[in-house]
């Protein structure tokens, strides 16, 4: 289905994928490919970690694909795609961030990461329950996606680390300080550059279209 200018002005219900896919077969091959794709892309970007001294959280891109990968796909299709991540994590694949004392498998989402990646389903439901309601549109309500999804992310990993997490719970004013403020400046530059991607897409799609 050609995506005309219009549509942008006036944004109608869907998200980037669904707009540009039609046909039944078509439409399920394209959906299971992005799906498989953004997983892809969630595993690439746990291996670009960078061990912190003073936290067990390293400092990964992560969030950023879980975002972007949530507001292309949307909410159903971007949870799929990180429920499908964690997945091959619990069968012991490397996908999770490489770490000298964290294990690869079920005993990773049980140590001070695992409400962080356990976060990745919901906060990519929330970034593309919002993007199916047009806010992939512009940059401003892109942001806005994005940043509750960042806030599902930190709201889980930090409660993790502070009650749940083994060996030892943090307790929440170690969790926030070792699980949010080294993270959250960063997280937002992430989203700020994040936040452009989508809105880009579709002015590419409209003037290709006029």
């Amino acid at each position: 289905m050609p995506v005309r200018a219009a549509d942008l002005e006036h944004p109608l219900p869907g998200t980037l994928l669904t707009t540009m896919v039609s046909g039944a077969m078509l439409d399920r091959l394209v959906k299971l490919l992005a799906v498989l794709a953004v997983t892809a892309l969630t595993v690439a970007a746990a291996q670009v970690s960078i061990p912190l001294p003073f936290t067990p959280v390293p400092f990964t891109l992560q969030p950023m694909v879980v975002l972007v990968g949530g507001a292309a796909l949307g909410a159903r299709l971007g949870m799929a795609s990180q429920v499908l991540y964690l997945a091959l994590g619990l069968a012991g694949l490397p996908v999770f961030a490489a770490s000298a004392v964290l294990p690869q498998g079920l005993l990773r989402l049980f140590g001070p990461t695992g409400g962080y990646l356990m976060s990745y389903p919901f906060a990519a439901f929330v970034t593309g329950a919002l993007a199916e309601r047009g806010f992939d549109r512009t940059y401003g309500r892109s942001f806005l996606a994005m940043a509750a999804g960042l806030a599902v992310v930190f709201t889980c990993g930090v409660a993790w680390l502070a009650w749940f997490a083994q060996p030892a719970h943090a307790g929440l004013n170690a969790a926030l300080s070792t699980g949010l403020y080294p993270f959250v400046a960063a997280d937002l530059l992430k989203i700020c550059l994040a936040a452009g991607v989508m809105p880009s897409i579709w002015a590419l799609l409209g003037r290709k279209s006029s």
